[in-house]
């Protein structure tokens, strides 16, 4: 449903986090629109737990049609664990 990508850059002095929301997964813009409020939303929670200095673009994909907002939290929760190991926090 959610796929996420980070990276670290050494002379940020926040994070930034971005979302990708393709017409292919929600052919109309109200649809694109509310799906990246929701995230913008759960993310609001999650950002402080990403590195200070990190890029984090989170791209959705067509299994998000039909998902309800407690199935894209847990989505983002999984996809954002997966990120911090990788990334070593």
């Amino acid at each position: 449903m959610l796929v996420v990508h980070a990276l670290t850059g050494e002379d940020l002095n926040e994070c930034l986090v971005g979302f990708v929301v393709p017409k292919k997964v929600h052919a109309r813009a109200v649809t694109r629109n509310l799906t990246k409020r929701r995230l913008r939303h759960l993310m609001r929670d999650r950002v402080s737990q990403l590195p200070k200095n990190s890029i984090v673009v989170i791209r959705v994909l067509p299994g998000i049609r039909g998902a309800s907002f407690a199935d894209i939290e847990s989505n983002l929760d999984h996809a954002l664990a997966r990120v911090l190991k990788k990334l070593g926090h």
